[in-house]
């Protein structure tokens, strides 16, 4: 009674030996695992701005119809400038009672906002952008943002540099270790790649009339890659 169970784990283990083998095989490859790294550094060729409309009233009436207003204004001031459209867009808008500096903290008004992001697609105009949103009466304006519009090719630039990176690392390992770089075995990216802002710089106008200072500096792209290598004996 007790000889189908030996015997069918018997079977199961002999099924299971050429995967353990190749296992073992895959484990007993001499290799090498190593980093490589890249990273490029570009000027941006998008910026994003953020900037708004605050209105401060008695009423909530009031105060909502000055921001609608007020913002208007601003709007029909981005599209004068030549702004298309498509890239500015409502972000946020808010509506909230102001209290009162006192024990029973009663209401003493409202406050409303409404704010846009705007995307500039040449950064030599965002200081004129900027310019343009206060003087139409933005009275808050922050958050810029500069990137690289289409970094696709940049990163699988940054890729092959650093491939060739983590070779030239290998073969640093190889030759001090005595043995000879074979095959990659197994490449693998860490991480989702991500820009590096390295500046972003907004100084509000210091008197009216005066240009707004910006410095769009660069961005880094950086992409991570560990490389495993076949070695075999130095010949």
């Amino acid at each position: 009674m007790i000889i189908r169970p030996i015997l069918a784990a018997a079977l199961a283990a002999t099924a299971a030996l050429p995967a353990l083998a190749d296992d073992i095989a895959r484990q007993d490859t001499p290799a090498i695992t190593v980093s490589g790294e890249a990273h490029l550094s570009v000027p941006p060729d998008l910026a994003q701005i953020d900037a708004g409309v605050a209105s401060d009233a008695k009423t909530a009436r009031d105060a909502s119809a000055a921001n609608n207003a007020a913002m208007a204004k601003v709007l029909a001031a981005l599209k004068a400038a030549g702004i298309d459209d498509k890239d500015y867009q409502t972000s946020r808008l808010s509506l909230q009672p102001q209290y009162e500096r006192s024990r029973d903290a009663s209401v003493s008004g409202f406050r409303a906002s409404n704010r846009v992001t705007v995307k500039v697609h040449d950064v030599a105009k965002v200081a004129s952008v900027i310019d343009t949103l206060v003087g139409a009466g933005a009275n808050d304006v922050g958050n810029i943002y500069f990137t690289v519009a289409e970094p696709s090719k940049l990163l699988d630039q940054a890729r092959e540099k650093a491939v060739a990176d983590a070779r030239r690392k290998a073969e640093i390992y190889a030759k001090a270790a005595g043995v000879t770089l074979g095959q990659p075995l197994a490449i693998a990216e860490d991480g989702a790649p991500a820009p590096v802002f390295r500046a972003k710089t907004f100084a509000a106008p210091m008197a009216a009339g005066a240009p707004t200072p910006v410095a769009q500096g660069e961005e880094t792209l950086s992409i991570t890659v560990s490389v495993t290598w076949a070695i075999k004996a130095g010949q």
